[in-house]
């Protein structure tokens, strides 16, 4: 009788270990990330936070052959990375061809020099795929852009590569210094440049 009851206790639990498991991994969802670099990281960030499904971005660096840059390394070239934003996403809620939509209406896909006022390989506009179907949606998405836009594309499409976060006070910099954050962007021309790409929004 004890046995049994053992044996019953241990079943019980086992299924309140599984109840519990996959209840925590419906909670989490189906998280995915995706690399995006278009110029200044500080304005990478804005345009997905606000999507419904995107967790959270952080600002950061990929692409190059140092490790552990610091931004002094990567803002003054040589390292090979490029500012980038990565961002953390619940695929059941969006999806990685939306992520890209943004992508796109958030650079200057003609510039090959830079983004902007940023001038450099260091501020490039590359999508890193993690994988084939990434890789698919990306240069489906770059063709599309370029027969839209009529001209040649320079964004790159290129795989993932080590993916650094950068220094804390990059991350959410248009939260925590807006004033100056709007100010740099005026300055640098992104608005009225994209306007001048795509239109007004």
């Amino acid at each position: 009788m004890r046995r049994l009851i053992a044996v019953g206790l241990l079943t019980i639990a086992g299924l309140l270990s599984m109840a519990v498991l996959v209840n925590a991994q419906e909670a989490r969802g189906n998280i995915q990330t995706a690399v995006f670099a278009g110029g200044c990281f500080w304005c990478m960030e804005p345009p997905y936070d606000k999507l419904d499904g995107v967790l959270k971005t952080t600002s950061g660096y990929s692409g190059g052959k140092v490790a552990n840059p610091t931004y002094e390394q990567v803002s003054g070239g040589g390292t090979g990375h490029a500012e980038v934003v990565q961002v953390t996403y619940d695929a059941d809620k969006i999806s990685y061809a939306q992520l890209l939509d943004v992508f796109w209406k958030n650079v200057d896909p003609l510039d090959g020099g830079g983004q902007f006022c940023d001038r450099g390989d260091q501020y490039r506009s590359a999508i890193f795929y993690g994988n084939a179907e990434e890789k698919q949606l990306a240069e489906a998405s770059k063709q599309q852009v370029a027969q839209q836009l009529g001209k040649p594309v320079a964004t790159q499409v290129v795989p993932e590569a080590t993916f650094y976060p950068a220094e804390d006070y990059h991350q959410d910099y248009y939260q925590r210094n807006p004033v100056r954050y709007k100010y740099y962007r005026y300055r640098c021309g992104r608005d009225q440049r994209l306007e001048e790409v795509w239109g007004a929004s």
